[in-house]
């Protein structure tokens, strides 16, 4: 089983059909980033046209019953999320209506600071508002799991303290493999996965050590290294592949309308574009690729097994349906 905790690529069936060579069962599809809650409909309906074009290819994911009949019948099942929590504005009574949508993840904050909680770009962090804890009560109730991949330190603790289920963290890597400022510290790692949660390990140049010349070699190593310390349980593939986008759409993902200016963040001024991916994994074909090097770096069957789509399986039917 193969399953991706975040994808945010210029979809077209030629993608589509790249998923199935790879054989990949699920993926965890961004459709907002900065969008309103109207702006967001429109994703879900353009994801729709794509359904209905593509039957043969992908199916719209709700319970990880999907993934099953996704396997059944050689499609991919497609997972929906947000990174911000712009989709429901200021109204938490919209957190039910999206979920009932199709959507199954919300990051909290993405960047900036948010109605909720604080973006890892933010100087300072005062950790959860009185709304986010609300909103995470709210997620919790209805099957809408808490993300923090782009917050903040003492936003991503209280958010693993304060929810009464798992977060995720669906991609990022440990910081003290690679110091990049959306990786994770051992104390945020340790907080979401002593709780339950998820962790995603991100193929984002930017998040891996020597860019995009990492090799395979090493990002194994860290996720076996990740293993011993947070338990295997716990660790899935968040590749955060960005597949044909043009540089237009990472200035959307990084600047939204909050400013004028262009945010660069984790790139540079002079190269604010997407990065090359790293050879060992250019698009969906490529998942075959970490499965082997896992194996090289010592992890038994069994673990690699549940790295590239168990433990994520497991999650998502755990806790994509109302609280019990």
């Amino acid at each position: 089983m193969r399953i991706d905790g975040l994808q945010y690529a210029n979809w077209s069936e030629e993608i589509f059909r790249q998923m199935r060579e790879g054989a990949v069962d699920a993926i965890h599809v961004t459709i907002a980033y900065h969008e309103s809650f109207r702006e967001t409909v429109l994703n879900f309906e353009r994801w729709n046209r794509w359904f209905e074009t593509h039957p043969d290819l992908i199916l719209k994911g709700l319970t990880a019953a999907d993934i099953d009949r996704a396997r059944r019948s050689g499609r991919t099942a497609i997972f929906f999320g947000f990174q911000n929590p712009s989709p429901i504005e200021d109204d938490i009574g919209l957190v039910e209506i999206l979920h009932s949508l199709g959507a199954r993840f919300m990051q909290l904050s993405y960047n900036n600071q948010s109605l909720l909680a604080t973006g890892c770009y933010e100087a300072e962090d005062p950790g959860l508002t009185r709304m986010g804890k609300a909103v995470i009560r709210e997620m919790n109730r209805v099957g809408l799991v808490i993300d923090m991949s782009h917050s903040a330190e003492r936003s991503t603790l209280e958010a693993a303290e304060w929810s009464d289920r798992p977060i995720t963290i669906t991609h990022a890597n440990p910081s003290a493999w690679h110091p990049a400022r959306r990786n994770k510290s051992d104390r945020v790692l340790r907080a979401v996965t002593d709780n339950g949660g998820m962790i995603g390990f991100s193929l984002y140049p930017h998040h891996l050590r020597d860019g995009n010349n990492c090799t395979l070699a090493s990002f194994c190593e860290m996720v076996a290294r990740a293993a011993d310390d947070y338990g295997i349980d716990h660790l899935g593939i968040g590749s955060d592949l960005c597949q044909d986008q043009p540089d237009s759409v990472v200035e959307w993902m990084r600047v939204g309308r909050w400013t004028k200016e262009i945010d660069y963040g984790e790139g540079s001024a002079a190269a604010p574009g997407f990065p090359p991916m790293p050879p060992w994994f250019r698009d969906n074909r490529d998942f075959g690729q970490i499965e082997a090097g896992l194996a090289v770096v010592g992890m038994t069957r069994d673990e690699v097994a549940a790295v590239m789509g168990g433990n994520w399986y497991r999650f998502f039917g755990e806790n994509f349906g109302p609280a019990r």
